[in-house]
């Protein structure tokens, strides 16, 4: 009978033994996932930061450390005031024009990361930018969530024919930037970008500015895109939104007037 419950006390203290390592493993998975997330393979993040004070970079879902491992990025890792000014671009609705005059205006470089459509429909636009100085990033050809795509050919696919129409308008090879559409994103795909040649590119400042109908008002985008600003932000606008085409050249203005100048993406060392 004694030997009976001796069993059976060594089989429960190995079953809390097993049972605190899980827990563990659990704890540790969350705080690394709390902390700069490391996505798997295959698992699917969205995008998303968590400021903690104004003037200081926020904290991304994936860490720089992380990103760097396949040529991306989400900001640089400076202390000195620049900037590094982005616009997505899905379609165009009568706004660029004025965003690019007061970007010439301020004499700020910029990087319009433009889909296919964009790029078949918009050519003078689009030539524009590049005689402006700005550059032109590949925002894909269709605008699919990336992350879905587990095929390294259907991936390339994506890239290479914005990549081809880009030499049709241009005359020019296009510079190895990508952002992946909605900041939906997987390992995998940070690895297959990463091999094609591209560095990612994602943001550290931003706020919502791509609802049509919903646009912000001026002093809304001031109390999100003042405040947050920090040294090394990679800002992410949309060219579409009406209000940012009406408050760009103030909104230069007071960066400048805090101390930032403007650079550009590819001056980014990681």
């Amino acid at each position: 009978m004694n030997g009976f419950w001796q069993t059976l006390r060594r089989k429960r203290a190995v079953l809390l033994s097993l049972c605190g390592v899980l827990a563990l493993c659990v704890l540790a998975a969350s705080t690394v996932r709390r902390g700069g997330a490391v996505p798997a393979s295959a698992e699917v993040t969205n995008w998303g930061l968590s400021f903690q004070q104004e003037g200081e970079p926020p904290v991304g879902n994936a860490s720089s450390q992380y990103l760097a491992q396949y040529n991306a990025l989400y900001r640089a890792d400076t202390q000195e005031k620049i900037l590094y000014l982005t616009f997505d671009a899905g379609f165009e609705n009568g706004n660029t024009a004025a965003i690019l005059d007061a970007l010439k205006q301020h004499n700020v470089p910029a990087t319009f990361f433009l889909v296919g459509n964009y790029l078949e429909t918009q050519p003078e636009l689009v030539c524009r930018m590049v005689e402006e100085g700005h550059t032109v990033g590949n925002h894909t050809y269709s605008h699919p969530d990336m992350s879905a795509i587990a095929d390294a050919e259907s991936f390339r696919q994506e890239l290479e024919k914005n990549e081809a129409l880009y030499r049709e308008v241009t005359g020019q090879e296009m510079p190895r930037l990508y952002r992946p559409p909605q900041g939906k994103f997987c390992e995998s795909n940070l690895r297959m970008a990463q091999q094609l040649g591209y560095r990612t590119v994602f943001w550290s400042l931003a706020y919502v500015d791509w609802y049509q109908d919903e646009q912000p008002t001026p002093e809304q985008a001031f109390e999100k895109l003042v405040p947050r600003v920090h040294p090394g932000a990679v800002v992410l606008l949309h060219s579409t939104s009406s209000t940012n085409a009406a408050i760009l050249d103030e909104l230069l203005t007071r960066w400048e007037e805090l101390g930032y100048s403007f650079g550009r993406l590819e001056e980014i060392t990681l």
